[in-house]
């Protein structure tokens, strides 16, 4: 089988090599195709492959349409909104994720934009620290409870709300459960953002929720931009004072959030799972879950049943 990886922005080359060695382990064939500049090189290349290992690559209906043997296509990463899931399953095709691989790295940034954050983002200012702090984790899932475990090594008082994880598995983690999202922002002094945007997600970070925090409030996304009701919460920042916005993915309003000179900050791009390791980890068990599904029709993976 031909496993295309394609890939505009390509893998650490650790990672290829593991991609690949994994790949051919399987007697499977490895096909890179690294910094393409137009779409109709992807197009192109996917005609006759097997299967595809993207980033955040868009998988969209006209590539999908040019993949007359595709099977089955793994986003290297948790987040897969960059493939159209829905098309992909009229063609019978599987799309995968590989979740929790990249969880450790979103959870290491999350306390190195939060201590950034504390800190006055370094302007020689007195800030404050994180140790007694109530933090606020909005859901539960990989990647919220590896901040969970960083945040008790700052010693922070943890709480999470997750409407799809039982609290009894929340507070086996050593973590408060509360009963909403409402709650989670009132009580907090730190808000973290671990939720997926779906219909029901996406705008509901907003004006009157967030504006339930106490005062000096913060809230750190490293989720996805779509989210943040962003009029709602410029509206907010306005109004409020004393709130601090930080994340890793740039929002539409960037330049209308950066008036708020020590309160704001976004990395220049998406940074949760730049690591070598987040890259690698990845990348290989994408390269893995090809595999299995080619030897077994393992599909344990699949987000478009």
């Amino acid at each position: 089988m031909k496993v295309l990886v394609a890939t505009e922005k390509p893998f650490a080359a650790e990672a290829v090599k593991g991609i690949k060695e994994e790949i051919e382990s399987a007697g499977n064939e490895c096909v890179l195709l690294e910094k393409y500049a137009d779409v109709s090189q992807l197009l192109d290349a996917v005609k006759d492959a097997d299967a595809m290992i993207v980033r955040s690559d868009k998988v969209t209906p006209a590539v999908i349409d040019a993949a007359g043997k595709l099977k089955i296509v793994v986003r290297a990463g948790a987040g897969y909104d960059s493939i159209d899931t829905a098309y992909a399953k009229q063609k019978n095709i599987v799309v995968e994720n590989t979740p929790g691989q990249n969880s450790n790295a979103v959870a290491e940034l999350v306390f190195g934009l939060l201590v950034y954050a504390v800190r006055n983002f370094y302007n020689g200012k007195s800030g404050t620290e994180l140790l007694g702090k109530k933090l606020g984790i909005l859901a539960f899932g990989n990647v919220g409870r590896n901040v969970a475990r960083i945040a008790k090594g700052f010693g922070m008082d943890i709480y999470a709300y997750d409407a799809y994880c039982p609290k009894s598995a929340i507070e086996d983690a050593g973590v408060k459960a509360v009963d909403s999202q409402e709650a989670l922002f009132e009580l907090c002094d730190i808000v973290s953002l671990h939720i997926p945007a779906t219909a029901e997600t996406k705008g509901s970070i907003n004006h009157d929720l967030v504006g339930k925090m106490r005062k000096g409030g913060i809230v750190v996304n490293t989720a996805r931009k779509e989210v943040i009701d962003e009029a709602g919460l410029l509206k907010l920042m306005e109004e409020r004072p004393d709130l601090k916005y930080i994340t890793d993915i740039k929002p539409d309003a960037d330049a209308d959030f950066a008036k708020f000179e020590g309160r704001y900050f976004s990395t220049p791009k998406k940074m949760g799972a730049q690591t070598a390791e987040a890259n690698t980890n990845a990348g290989i068990a994408a390269a893995r879950q090809i595999n299995a599904f080619f030897a077994t029709g393992d599909t344990r993976f699949q987000v478009n049943k």
